[in-house]
């Protein structure tokens, strides 16, 4: 055999032990493959438990913000509430059911709700946050200033919403919060941040 050959023939074999190691024994990995699977699965469970949620919007006491069906991802972990928010009130003493909202006022603001002109004011500015007049009045009587530790919550669609301006919602405590809205994922036409 020339040199030449011999030469070609040691570059092959080589090739083909660099591919045996990177492959394995040219057999795929089955419980490589099912450990990997079951550890993204073991830290999306995680993640989804303790960090974040999916929550499914009821009604349409959120509307043009949220459509009932929309689902919406929530963050668990680390919330401090902050006017404009949209959260999710896991419970009040009056509620059956969570309920998302958007965050109107904070611990020391004053909220008041002309409902003659339907204007809703908070430490004397008019709050923007829905082009809706509110004319829907409840049992809580304004203005009222919010506890230090609680929110003031109105739904987007003021007309239609069960919400702060009722006593089985009122201030909601912040231990009450189960999260923000912060991200739609669908319908997929619409995803993207919840503002």
């Amino acid at each position: 055999m020339r040199k030449t050959e011999e030469y070609n023939i040691t570059l092959s074999e080589e090739k083909v032990s660099k591919k045996k190691k990177f492959l394995g024994d040219g057999k795929l990995n089955v419980f490589e493959v099912f450990q990997a699977i079951i550890s993204a699965l073991v830290v999306i469970t995680i993640l989804f438990t303790f960090v974040f949620r999916v929550v499914n919007v009821d009604g349409t006491s959120m509307k043009p913000t949220l459509q009932h069906k929309d689902k919406v991802v929530v963050s668990t972990v680390g919330y401090e509430a902050k006017r404009g928010d949209i959260v999710v009130i896991s419970s009040t003493d009056g509620l059956k059911e969570p309920i998302i909202k958007r965050i109107i006022a904070v611990g020391g603001d004053t909220v008041d709700i002309n409902f003659t002109t339907g204007v809703v004011t908070v430490n004397g500015t008019e709050e923007d946050y829905s082009n809706e007049l509110t004319s829907q009045q409840f049992d809580i009587a304004f203005p009222i200033t919010v506890p230090e530790g609680c929110v003031f919550v109105l739904g987007d669609n003021r007309n239609s919403s069960v919400d702060s301006r009722d006593a089985s919602v009122g201030t909601v405590k912040g231990s009450e919060i189960a999260g923000k809205a912060w991200f739609r994922i669908y319908p997929f036409g619409e995803m993207g941040v919840v503002e």
